[in-house]
């Protein structure tokens, strides 16, 4: 790993949460992500299941948890299986966690090897009234590979059909919404290296340079900083690629007079940034440019302020709609006959702002939880609205991230220069 060791008093902490929401002499067993092939002998780089890291901090692949807090032994109420490595493994795929390392890192005493596992369940099964399995219920999830949780739910309820079996993920949904002070500050470390590329990209910018450049720019300086790259494949869209709302090319050359919309986020310790700034190739906006851009970001701003514990997601994205309805009437986009005539359930303001404006941030870039529950101190959440005209070439979005709090939200990205001014000043300097 890149990043700065985390306490084991998060992962300790997060456990703690777990088991109070557990029913009585219940278990709850979590599976590492599979290595992802991608052809011949080639792999993916891991990614660990969101998860099993919450709860144990382990970035390792073939990595097992049970959590079984009524269990008469006391040692084995939380149990870690890991890999177990060896002289081979070490030359070919380098350092493996060792017990001692694993219980470290988790704040878990018993640590066992991965292959004793089926062993040492059979025992563990034998006193567990119900059990609980883990599955991926993100309600925007396409899963086409079945995964190792999945093939072990698979095996678990044939090996023991006679079990009750209940599903964990929405408790994992339920607590992963709250974000702990050490989860907020992990995120905040991922702005903080965001920022950097930002800055490191207004210093870049020109017309003649290819987006791809400014791509290898970001990964440049975020890998620089402890990050592990990029957040998701990173959008830098320049002129009407910006109306492409998951533009992933990135190979046209930047041109004078465009706008670069650039939607990008550095990953750390395995949780995330997702930051949106659109800049002028150029170093100046023009007037029409200059004009979406500031509607985007009133809208963003008054968003913002609409973040308040006790609203809800469908409220709030109604009441931005409304805002960026005024704003495209403004900007000529729209009429009042349109806005009279729509259809309620699919609003004319769609046409150019087509996506919602937040979502929660966290382990996930979207991040579990449940959309229908109220907003609640301690939620990290996206705002990100934007104007799309594929008519002008021109896509605005701008995006920062925030912790709703009682009084109002702490904004991670309020350092990252969002003002056109200050923009237009950095780029010239």
């Amino acid at each position: 790993m890149k990043y700065q060791p985390i306490s084991s008093e998060l992962f300790s902490g997060n456990r703690e949460k777990l088991a109070k929401l557990l029913s009585p002499g219940a278990i709850a067993i979590f599976q590492s992500n599979d290595l992802m092939p991608t052809s011949a002998d080639g792999l993916m780089p891991f990614v660990q299941d969101a998860d099993l890291y919450y709860l144990s901090g382990i970035d390792q692949e073939e990595t097992i948890l049970v959590i079984f807090p009524d269990f008469p032994d006391d040692k084995m109420r939380e149990i870690l299986f890991v890999k177990q490595t060896d002289e081979h493994i070490a030359v070919w795929e380098g350092h493996k966690y060792t017990k001692q390392e694993a219980s470290e890192a988790s704040g878990i005493k018993t640590i066992i090897w991965v292959d004793k596992f089926e062993q040492v369940l059979s025992g563990l099964m034998a006193e567990a009234q119900e059990v609980y399995l883990n599955s991926n219920e993100h309600i925007r999830a396409v899963v086409e590979v079945e995964t190792r949780n999945a093939r072990f739910t698979k095996w678990c309820q044939a090996q023991y059909p006679l079990h009750n079996y209940r599903k964990v993920a929405p408790l994992m949904h339920e607590l992963r919404a709250i974000k702990s002070r050490s989860e907020v500050q992990q995120i905040a470390t991922a702005c903080d290296i965001t920022e950097k590329g930002f800055r490191r990209i207004l210093e870049f910018v020109r017309p003649g340079v290819a987006e791809y450049e400014i791509e290898a720019e970001y990964l440049h300086e975020f890998i620089r900083n402890r990050s592990n790259g990029f957040s998701y494949e990173p959008i830098i869209a320049s002129g009407d690629s910006a109306c492409v709302l998951h533009y992933l090319e990135n190979n046209k050359i930047c041109k004078q007079g465009e706008v670069l919309l650039m939607d990008v986020g550095a990953s750390y310790a395995g949780y995330h940034a997702d930051m949106t700034r659109s800049i002028p190739v150029g170093g100046r906006f023009n007037k029409r440019q200059r004009s979406v851009y500031d509607a985007v970001l009133r809208v963003k701003r008054a968003a913002m302020e609409m973040l308040v514990p006790g609203n809800t997601i469908q409220k709030y994205h109604h009441e931005v709609g409304q805002l960026m309805e005024s704003e495209l009437i403004g900007l000529g986009l729209l009429d009042r006959t349109d806005v009279k005539n729509q259809d309620p359930s699919h609003p004319v303001y769609k046409k150019y702002f087509m996506h919602g404006t937040s979502h929660h941030l966290g382990l996930n870039v979207h991040d579990v939880a449940n959309v229908y529950r109220p907003l609640e101190p301690g939620m990290v959440l996206t705002v990100e609205p934007g104007i799309y005209i594929p008519e002008e070439g021109l896509g605005i979005r701008l995006e920062n991230n925030v912790v709703i709090q009682s009084d109002g939200v702490l904004d991670l990205m309020k350092h990252i220069p969002v003002d056109p001014e200050e923009i237009e000043d950095l780029m010239n300097a």
